[in-house]
């Protein structure tokens, strides 16, 4: 661009055309930022838009707080030699400010945590005698996920372009996953039939060593099977609230305060219908600008998602995984558009991404066991537990 002042402080011409600026008086004239008002050449203002909440899901990051708090106390626990820890220590292993708020869960639930002591010993922080025996059935838990977190993470190296991904990437979701802290020596090396860690592009990564077409199957696929729809000859219509009944359609939950108009709802049954590739077919072969490829990130969103214990993940998370599964460069613009699927929440340190119909209301509907064990561990606070959750399929 060329610039070339015409009035002191007033206009300026960029590319022979006329801008009005206003100078800053707080900067010094020498190195003076300008602020530019366009002229209009008329026309309506763009509508602006809302993003609705919905309550029950920004009500799932709330409820995680105090769990979460008490579960990294008890692994903390149980990492230590003696089964204890001295209250002293404690900001060694969460830091001066978390310290405190582990210390008001350790008051405030004396039925899991205990604390011991005198004048001449220090005190420490244990597991209750009740705590303990239910802390037990982690083990048992953990071998059950075993056969789902192999599966998993085979499809999660399946949707990535070359079936590989660094190492530190998968760390960052290792919680999500349910994976233990120490995968790469306690899990990887049992299955070298499924993965290898080798050296790609100087970062060291884990690669899956066999192709599976039978784990080639989204979970909405599954569901649609299910329910039926993959074989079905019904013609089917869109409903008013976005759902259709068919092979390449997804599960729309919209906000209660989301009204749409016609032409709106005549677009998402449009792309409701629209065939698009599998998010497991290599995502080099299509063009972002298509809008089949574009579907297709969608369902690649929606099965990352599906990989996770608790269908969520930060939007650093998603964003880590950008390369590999070849996501687009205005994501956060592809998830508020589909915001019958997703749901954008800022309620918590991060902001999070949740898929929309693995809830009802703030229940997460199918539990993998690590899950159903937390939640009976968590019960001991005297928190009621749904039960009308479904067992996640091995």
């Amino acid at each position: 661009m060329v610039f070339s002042l015409i009035e002191s402080r007033k206009w300026f011409t960029v590319n022979g055309r006329q801008r009005l600026c206003h100078p800053l008086p707080s900067v010094k004239v020498e190195h003076r930022w300008i602020q530019i008002m366009f002229k209009s050449s008329g026309g309506k203002r763009p509508k602006k838009k809302t993003y609705y909440r919905v309550n029950d899901l920004d009500r799932v990051m709330e409820l995680q707080k105090k769990p979460s708090l008490i579960l990294r106390l008890k692994s903390i626990i149980q990492s230590q030699r003696k089964q204890c820890v001295l209250l002293r220590d404690l900001e060694k292993e969460v830091g001066f400010v978390q310290k405190w708020n582990f210390m008001g869960v350790i008051e405030k639930y004396p039925s899991i945590f205990r604390v011991t002591g005198s004048n001449r010993t220090p005190p420490t922080v244990m597991l209750t005698e009740k705590a303990d025996k239910v802390a037990l059935e982690e083990d048992e838990a953990r071998v059950q996920m075993e056969p789902i977190l192999v599966k998993n993470l085979r499809k999660l190296l399946m949707l990535s372009v070359d079936c590989a991904l660094p190492l530190e990437t998968i760390q960052l979701i290792e919680n999500d996953l349910g994976l233990p802290s120490d995968f790469r020596q306690s899990l990887i090396p049992k299955y070298p039939q499924f993965f290898s860690v080798k050296d790609v592009n100087g970062r060291t990564s884990l690669q899956l060593e066999n192709w599976d077409s039978f784990l080639a199957v989204t979970a909405r696929e599954e569901r649609l099977a299910c329910e039926g729809v993959l074989n079905s000859k019904v013609k089917a219509r869109v409903l008013k609230d976005g759902n259709y009944f068919g092979p390449f359609a997804f599960q729309m939950r919209y906000p209660a305060g989301f009204r749409p108009n016609m032409n709106y709802l005549k677009e998402v049954q449009k792309w409701q219908k629209m065939e698009f590739p599998s998010p497991y077919l290599n995502a080099k072969r299509f063009e972002l600008a298509d809008p089949k490829a574009q579907k297709r990130v969608v369902a690649v969103l929606h099965e990352l998602l599906s990989l996770t214990m608790e269908k969520r993940l930060t939007s650093a998370q998603i964003d880590a995984f950008h390369s590999e599964l070849r996501l687009p460069a205005r994501l956060l613009l592809c998830l508020i558009k589909h915001h019958g699927i997703f749901y954008i929440t800022n309620k918590g340190v991060r902001s999070t991404v949740i898929l929309k119909e693995a809830y009802d209301g703030s229940n997460l509907i199918c539990k993998c066991p690590l899950l159903l064990f937390r939640d009976k561990f968590i019960a001991l606070t005297g928190r009621k537990v749904i039960d009308s959750c479904i067992s996640a399929p091995t």
